[in-house]
């Protein structure tokens, strides 16, 4: 069974030719800059991660020349097709999406980071499962601020001790936190799912060594910013809009 929709049910996009990848890569790195500026930070402290889920190895191709090296996944499947088609790159593989149990070899095999841990089983098997000739996996726990049945994540309550055991395990190096919140236009609302998670960051960050906040995607990067993201996930702002089957 494929983890998503490519490649048996969607061909992917094509994406944006060497010039345009260039030009959107360029105004996405300003729009980061022009947040950091903001917040009193060093825009080299955020890291752009282009999500290419739904566009195939020529897109990715083409935001590679122009500087990009990492790129995020959410389908397992999909992304396995274009890192073989890309082998020639020196690219950054993280998985972005939901884990299956079934799908955690594969995963633990062929990428350098795992946003999407939500439970102690799945960081248990990624560890178990990561070769012994590669480093730790770093993961990031993902986190359910905005409380969301339809989301996947740890909740705040329970993340410290999933924080604990995630820990400990000799696969893995634990980085820190995910979340992708609730969508909405309202900047101050951005701002304050963010802040919750910057929040529950803080509170462990300095008993586990954490270092990373992933958050903020193309519509609400500058709130992530400013609330202290270290990866932005950007996929719309950088290929266009995917289209999916009806």
């Amino acid at each position: 069974m494929n983890n998503g929709p490519f490649p048996s049910e969607l061909e992917p996009a094509a994406g944006p030719g060497a010039d345009s990848a260039t030009a959107r890569l360029q105004g996405v790195r300003g729009r980061i800059a022009a947040a950091a500026a903001r917040a009193g930070r060093d825009p080299a402290s955020v890291e752009l991660l282009a999500v290419s889920k739904a566009f195939g190895a020529a897109a990715v191709r083409a935001l590679a020349g122009a500087g990009q090296r990492a790129f995020g996944e959410n389908y397992l499947q999909e992304a396995l097709v274009k890192q073989a088609a890309l082998a020639d790159l020196a690219l950054d593989w993280h998985f972005i999406g939901p884990i299956q149990s079934n799908k955690t070899r594969p995963i633990a095999e062929n990428f350098g980071w795992v946003h999407s841990v939500d439970r102690l089983k799945i960081a248990q098997r990624l560890s178990a499962q990561r070769p012994l000739g590669l480093p730790p996996l770093n993961v990031c726990i993902e986190v359910n601020v905005s409380g969301e049945a339809s989301k996947g994540g740890a909740s705040p309550d329970a993340l410290p001790e999933l924080v604990e055991a995630v820990a400990r395990l000799p696969g893995l190096r634990l980085r820190g936190m995910m979340t992708i919140p609730a969508p909405t236009h309202d900047f101050d609302a951005q701002r304050a799912a963010f802040r919750r998670l910057r929040e529950l960051f803080d509170g462990l960050r300095e008993r586990h060594a954490l270092d990373t906040m992933s958050m903020g995607m193309s519509a609400d990067l500058e709130a992530a910013i400013l609330e202290g993201a270290t990866i932005v996930r950007v996929g719309t702002a950088l290929f266009g809009e995917r289209k999916y089957p009806r």
